[in-house]
């Protein structure tokens, strides 16, 4: 027994000497992972009061900070990472840049909030948290921390085996790839009507998450938290729906829920006129990610939402901005 257990011992050691000092994936997750040190960096060297837009791909896909910036005349983070980044650390990295009087708007994605912790302990993340963040790792809650610890396979370390000569020959740069896809403040700029997906037009919209797997997500608890915490700080947190389907059904009942962990915690909430729903063909390749013209389109209807719950004035948006936003193809209808 005592063998066994030794022999148990060294091999988790060498699993995390293996996956927390040498291999690494870095392509794959090392984009992701880079994308939200330059958020981050953008982040702390933006003055306040600032705008930040925080979701899943959401955010920089539906959102434009340059439409947004230019109206509330604030500077603006389009922060929102891919859905499967957890928010526990994405709120670590932010909430310590947060500065009383910035505004947060937050129009999560519903999987967000029906996420379960289990979900989380198994997100890709832990890989690179284990590997590279450790000082972030070490602020999460400890069910997080031993997820992350036990975070890679046989499959990872095959990835990582396979990226790692890629990475270090160039092959694939990870800075390059980014900067052609978003722009200095975070916007996706590669959404183009022509890059549209056809097949978005004959798909059923998801099911939406039921109240009951909204009440019992994890997710609820730690968005709700952090509005807690950062309105207590004085930080203007605004949640909002994120963009989907004319024929998605959401119930209000969910909606309602969703406002509550907004209202309850000391933010507000916004809902616009169409609840940030539009037809099929306003989307790039998802239901969360609009094409640049209507991403402009929504953009515009969200900065006189947020000036309206602000209260301060909103600027027109210019000229060249409502030309993009018409040749969304539900403006034409």
């Amino acid at each position: 027994m005592a063998r066994l257990l030794r022999l148990c011992g060294v091999s988790l050691l060498l699993y995390w000497g293996v996956f927390a000092l040498v291999l690494d994936r870095p392509l794959s997750l090392g984009v992701l992972r880079l994308e939200l040190l330059q958020k981050t960096a953008r982040l702390a060297a933006m003055p306040s009061p600032k705008l930040v837009i925080l979701a899943g791909s959401n955010g920089p896909y539906s959102h434009s900070c340059v439409v947004l910036s230019a109206m509330l005349q604030m500077p603006c983070e389009n922060a929102g990472i891919a859905v499967g980044i957890g928010l526990d650390d994405i709120f670590v990295r932010y909430a310590k840049l947060l500065q009383p009087g910035d505004v947060v708007y937050m129009p999560m994605e519903l999987q967000q909030y029906s996420a379960s912790a289990a979900e989380y302990r198994a997100g890709v993340d832990g890989s690179f948290l284990l590997r590279h963040d450790h000082a972030v790792l070490a602020r999460l809650p400890l069910p997080r921390i031993i997820g992350a610890a036990f975070c890679c396979t046989l499959a990872d370390l095959a990835e990582s085996l396979a990226e790692m000569p890629l990475a270090a020959r160039g092959v694939v740069n990870p800075a390059a790839l980014l900067a052609a896809e978003y722009n200095a403040q975070g916007d996706r700029i590669d959404n183009d009507l022509a890059g549209r997906d056809a097949a978005l037009l004959t798909q059923a919209p998801r099911l939406p998450p039921t109240l009951e797997q909204i009440e019992s997500g994890y997710g609820v608890a730690l968005i709700a938290g952090f509005v807690a915490a950062e309105s207590r700080k004085g930080v203007i947190i605004i949640g909002g729906l994120p963009v989907d389907f004319s024929n998605a059904q959401i119930p209000d009942a969910v909606i309602q829920r969703i406002a509550e962990v907004y209202t309850k915690n000391g933010g507000g909430f916004l809902v616009l006129p169409d609840k940030s729903k539009y037809p099929a063909v306003d989307f790039f390749n998802g239901e969360d990610h609009l094409a640049k013209p209507c991403q402009y389109l929504h953009s515009i209807g969200v900065a006189a939402g947020l000036a309206a719950l602000l209260r301060k004035p909103v600027k027109a948006p210019a000229v060249w901005v409502n030309g993009m936003a018409g040749t969304c193809p539900s403006a034409q209808s």
